[in-house]
């Protein structure tokens, strides 16, 4: 098994940062599938993939995740235990890193809004459902129809996050290649094979083109996992 120091090197991010590096982190099946049989990808890739998922969560300033995710996997609120507070005051990182939840149309686990997180939404949330949230939680409204994220990110980088981890899903996920802020991939392959209707990795209506370069591909078990820097279209 790849020791958390190994871990720890490989998923990095660049030193002296200045602006938001925006990772996205998935597993798949060996054809592509995003989620298995119940609709989940948690268990997806394993012990390998869990605890890659963990060191990413202890490097990163922020967490987005969209809300259609958090509801089906089950999401939290972060807490001091969520994390290795060792990795993170190594990196000199926050105790606990900030959560952002992703929704148009604000229809979010109530335990993450009271639990801390922040909402992102664009101008054409309802208005009273944004009214509501914006008494009680931190909310980051950028764009007008559709989520701006350019300034979405201009709005993290103001809070001091940079370093930016996406867990999904795959619709937000397209959202991001689309806008072109997605500096890279990190996928865990597992050893198992879908078919039926899961979605991939990222789902959108028009397709890009970007290349990408191969940051690292680490074999656990059967389980592979790589690491994808993305270039310009």
């Amino acid at each position: 098994m790849t020791s958390s120091h190994d871990l720890d090197q490989l998923y990095a991010y660049p030193d002296d940062l200045e602006r938001p590096w925006v990772r996205t982190d998935f597993v798949s099946t060996v054809d592509g599938a995003a989620w298995t049989r119940d609709g989940t990808s948690g268990d997806l890739g394993g012990s390998a993939d869990k605890a890659a998922f963990s060191m990413m969560r202890d490097l990163a300033d922020v967490i987005v995740v969209g809300a259609g995710t958090a509801r089906i996997e089950g999401y939290r609120a972060l807490t001091e235990r969520s994390v290795d507070q060792q990795v993170r005051a190594r990196h000199g990182l926050s105790p606990v890193p900030g959560m952002v939840v992703v929704s148009r149309g604000l229809d979010i686990p109530a335990s993450l809004v009271d639990g801390g997180s922040v909402v992102l939404t664009s101008a054409a949330a309802p208005a009273e459902r944004l009214k509501d949230l914006q008494d009680r939680a931190d909310v980051i409204v950028a764009g007008d129809d559709r989520i701006d994220w350019p300034s979405a990110l201009a709005a993290f980088d103001e809070r001091g996050w940079r370093r930016v981890l996406c867990e999904g899903g795959p619709s937000l996920h397209g959202d991001l290649l689309a806008a072109g802020v997605v500096d890279e991939i990190c996928l865990t392959v597992a050893p198992t094979v879908a078919s039926g209707p899961a979605a991939r990795i990222a789902h959108a209506a028009d397709p890009i083109d970007r290349p990408a370069r191969l940051g690292h591909a680490v074999t656990v078990d059967d389980v592979l996992l790589t690491r994808w820097i993305l270039g310009e279209s």
